[in-house]
């Protein structure tokens, strides 16, 4: 009997703690595993009754580099701490924990309990400042025997791969062959699959274009699963936009072997916990890259223009000088334009009524919380025209070649995706084919197993009868290929490039894919004297040339009537009513600003605003209101009761002139009895003799 172990500790309980670091070492490293659950003849042995013994062995398969996660050892230092335990019995520290401080933890908690802690080497009272300090130096040095273990072992795979040696999980379409060298699938269909991935990238300069595209068409990609049942087996399904993106980014596909793409990094939570994920590195701080290391698919230098078209597809990230795929929108140089102030990227907005009249505009400034106004705003229309009528002449030697071209590869596009339907076709008839050869090898008389056979291969015949008419279907549904004539039609459509372009079958979007095509990026300069815009087209074979336009004038100026109309106006308005003016101006062809006909009410407005008198129209025995209401000596008041009333003739050329009157002897007569008898008329004349603001009527 130890002297450590007193009556106090044999009446607690020893708790016998297990773990192994990872489920490969259960499987395989079993020895170790039985001397773990040896302890517990050592236990019987020291003393302590079989029931109250206690095996933890739930951390089996979980590392000890920290206590999360393993919910055995949380127990073991909660019991310790409620003092339940009397002798905690590991194999070695390194059982117990790999990090110092679990280890010193737990260390400390038997100390103020009086646990005892068991090893193979002996018996430790870590109340006891010597077994103390012994158990502190074992924790120590498990710990750094796993910085050792990892450093070897990181060694070796960094020698291994600088070589180029060390074997990593290979994306689909490529395998390791007999000798450990990558190579490409020998399997067609996947091949084709992934080529397919990368032109058709190539064309869309989109993630999720691609997955649209795979999807128009009916087509799968393939996956192959790593570990579990499924290992090694290729399994076929639709594309998504992750693993388009993971295959854009991996350099594998450019022959390039590279380790150290992802880095594990580790971060503290909120809660205490430490949390382990892998980050992207940036392509400066890979450890190895070996180019040339293997077949390829596509180019490195293709595989850098991806990774840049990726990075400015991004919407989340920092901004780029120029934005990604062609979207929808009436602005066609939409990304494509820089402001040659402040050399950030123009943007669009789309103003008016439902956004009619859309806008570029450098609005940096309103991004970062600064005043003021963007350094420069021209509309779309304006850019846009001029772009697209140097790039049609550009094109325009060269349109029937293109045209050819065009022909070429949509025929060589169709004929891609019928071959990959037909590989379709070919691996679901070997499937049914494997699957009768399975069920004609099977015994007959065990109906248990043929029955099932038996169900699998007519469910793989059914398969490839579902393919089969899913294709069927599908060609029915694609355009047949272009006849002679067809191509000699769109030949000569294609001569008349500018009338193509403007049909409206052609998308803004594919116009867009043209300009980024011709057109890398264009700088837009604005000058103060004279005001118009300058832009540097820089094509994208490097050549650099100049646009100048001019800058529209201020709404004001472009509303305003031409000098012309005016000086019309004044010659017409000497003897012609507004009504008859207007007649004269329309009968010209002449329409106003806004290219609307001229109307009484325009006229009117021009008279007012240039000062032109109207038209004197009154004949000569004609008298005005006042001129009658002093003749006969009253009111105009009066004057007007009586053209109301009709007792003189008078008369106006349009509703708001003045009124022009007639009066021959015999009215004149008629009136000046009516005034004399009139006592109303005599009496308010007397009123307005004293006061000459009165007045009034008849």
């Amino acid at each position: 009997m130890n002297p450590k172990i007193q009556r106090l500790h044999l009446s607690k309980a020893a708790y016998i703690y297990i773990r192994q670091s990872t489920m490969g070492q259960v499987r395989h490293h079993r020895e170790s595993t039985e001397r773990q659950y040896a302890l517990r003849d050592r236990a019987l042995e020291l003393g302590w009754p079989a029931e109250a013994i206690r095996i933890l062995d739930g951390d089996l398969g979980l590392s000890g580099t920290r206590a999360q996660g393993r919910e055995d050892f949380q127990a073991l230092v909660a019991d310790v701490s409620m003092k339940k335990a009397g002798a905690v019995f590991a194999l070695e520290a390194s059982r117990l924990a790999r990090s110092c401080l679990d280890w010193h933890r737990l260390v400390e908690l038997c100390a103020f309990t009086g646990t005892l802690m068991i090893d193979e080497d002996g018996c430790y009272d870590p109340a006891d400042f010597n077994d103390q300090l012994l158990l502190g130096l074992k924790g120590t040095l498990s710990q750094a025997e796993l910085h050792f273990l990892r450093g070897r072992l990181q060694g070796g795979k960094l020698n291994k791969a600088r070589k180029g040696e060390l074997r990593t999980p290979l994306p689909v379409g490529l395998v390791y062959d007999d000798e450990g060298k990558i190579v490409l699938d020998p399997d067609a269909e996947v091949r084709q699959a992934v080529q397919r991935l990368f032109e058709s990238f190539r064309g869309t300069a989109s993630a999720c274009a691609v997955v649209r595209q795979f999807a128009r068409e009916g087509l799968t990609f393939p996956r192959r699963a790593y570990g579990g049942i499924w290992n090694g087996r290729l399994l076929w399904g639709p594309l998504t936009d992750g693993r388009v993106l993971a295959a854009l980014k991996n350099p594998a596909y450019a022959g390039t072997y590279v380790f150290g793409r992802n880095q594990t990094t580790k971060d503290v939570l909120p809660d205490g916990t430490v949390r382990s994920k892998s980050t992207a590195m940036p392509m400066a701080s890979w450890t190895v890259r070996i180019p040339g290391h293997h077949e390829a698919y596509i180019r490195w230098d293709e595989f850098l223009e991806n990774q840049m078209i990726l990075q400015r597809n991004r919407t989340n990230g920092e901004e780029m000088l120029l934005s990604g795929p062609a979207r929808e929108g009436l602005a066609l140089c939409q990304g494509l334009l820089l402001c040659g102030t402040c050399g950030r990227r123009l943007t669009v907005r789309y103003k008016g009524n439902g956004g009619l009249y859309p806008t570029y505009e450098c609005n940096w400034r309103r991004r970062e919380g600064l005043a003021g106004r963007p350094c420069m705003i021209i509309r779309c229309d304006l850019v846009d025209r001029s772009v697209v009528a140097r790039a049609l002449a550009v094109i325009e030697p060269r349109q029937i070649e293109l045209a050819i071209q065009a022909f070429e590869e949509l025929e060589r596009r169709a004929e891609a995706v019928s071959n990959q339907w037909r590989m379709r076709i070919e691996r679901a008839e070997y499937e049914a084919q494997l699957a009768q050869r399975r069920y004609e090898q099977v015994d007959p008389s065990n109906r248990l197993v043929a029955a099932t056979l038996e169900r699998r291969w007519n469910d793989a015949l059914g398969k490839v009868e579902e393919t089969k008419k899913e294709f069927a279907a599908r060609q029915n549904q694609e355009r047949p290929a272009l006849s002679t004539d067809q191509k000699a039609k769109l030949q000569a459509l294609a001569a008349d490039l500018p009338r193509l372009w403007n049909a409206p079958t052609t998308q803004a979007r594919d116009r867009k894919r043209i300009l980024r095509l011709l057109i890398k990026d264009i700088t837009v300069e604005k000058l103060a004297e004279p005001k118009q815009f300058i832009l540097h087209l820089r094509w994208q074979g490097g050549a650099c040339e100049d646009i100048s336009i001019a800058a529209p004038p201020p709404m004001a100026e472009q509303v305003r009537y031409p000098p012309l109309v005016v000086e019309k106006v004044r010659e017409l308005a000497e003897t012609l009513p507004d009504s008859r003016i207007a007649e004269s101006l329309n009968q010209q062809s002449l329409v106003s600003p806004t290219g609307k006909a001229f109307t009484a009410s325009m006229v009117k407005w021009i008279r007012y605003r240039h000062s032109i008198p109207a038209p004197s129209l009154k004949r000569p025995e004609e008298l005005t209101v006042m001129q009658v209401a002093q003749r006969f000596g009253v009111s105009p008041s009066v004057v007007y009761y009586w053209i109301e009333r009709k007792r003189v003739c008078a008369r106006r050329v349009n509703r708001g002139m003045p009124y022009w009157i007639t009066i021959d002897p015999r009215k004149e007569k008629e009136l000046v009895q009516w005034v004399g008898s009139s006592q109303k008329i005599q009496k308010r004349s007397r009123l307005s003799s004293r006061n000459p603001a009165a007045g009034g009527a008849v």
